[in-house]
């Protein structure tokens, strides 16, 4: 695990579960609004009792709203979005995440299976450079059956670390964790994105 004081540097912020909510109501009034961006998206077909999962994309992010069908309201969303770290070649091929979820829904799996919908689909993730404690242990866990390693990412350049790093490498802010997506292998994933195999 992280120590203690990396997470204090590379934490994300948590929003007062007032604000979580009201964003979340804004979103899904929107979702419900005739002529919006958001109004009837077209939905996944993630298995998840009781929530809808809509889907859109829009410049080269995707999007999912997470509705409770019995509730009518909106229990959260994930986006897989673009960094700004990565070069061209890199960004054809990895997706950070951001997920934001009311309390009442956290805990329960959502965000998980939105992953590995995500990675069955052959698709990679890379970390960004501040992950709330709940999201690290999640993408530890996903670890356990998709491969999961250590990168070095600086001046828009990969370096593969390994699946083990020292705690001194895990808490340079430079340092990421990749989830490579079901299908493809580290060494195809490294040639595509020119990523080096090992620290300079």
């Amino acid at each position: 695990m992280w120590a203690s004081g990396l997470l204090e540097l590379r934490i994300d912020v948590q929003l007062p579960p007032s604000e979580v909510e009201k964003e979340l109501d804004a979103i899904n009034r929107r979702l419900h609004r005739p002529g919006d961006a958001l109004y009837d998206l077209p939905t996944l077909d993630i298995n998840f009792p009781g929530l809808k999962f809509r889907y859109r994309v829009a410049d080269g992010e995707h999007y999912i709203y997470v509705e409770d069908v019995k509730r009518a309201c909106l229990a959260g969303y994930t986006i897989f979005n673009r960094l700004i770290e990565l070069n061209r070649r890199q960004d054809k091929h990895l997706r950070a995440t951001h997920s934001k979820y009311a309390p009442p829904y956290q805990r329960r799996g959502i965000a998980t299976a939105i992953y590995r919908w995500w990675l069955d689909g052959g698709h990679s993730l890379i970390s960004g450079a501040r992950q709330s404690s709940g999201a690290h242990a999640l993408w530890r866990s996903l670890g356990k059956q998709y491969e999961l390693v250590y990168v070095d990412l600086r001046e828009k350049k990969l370096c593969c670390l390994g699946s083990r790093v020292s705690s001194r490498v895990r808490e340079d802010l430079h340092t990421r964790m990749l989830l490579v997506g079901s299908g493809q292998n580290l060494h195809d994933l490294a040639e595509k994105t020119g990523m080096t195999m090992h620290a300079d």
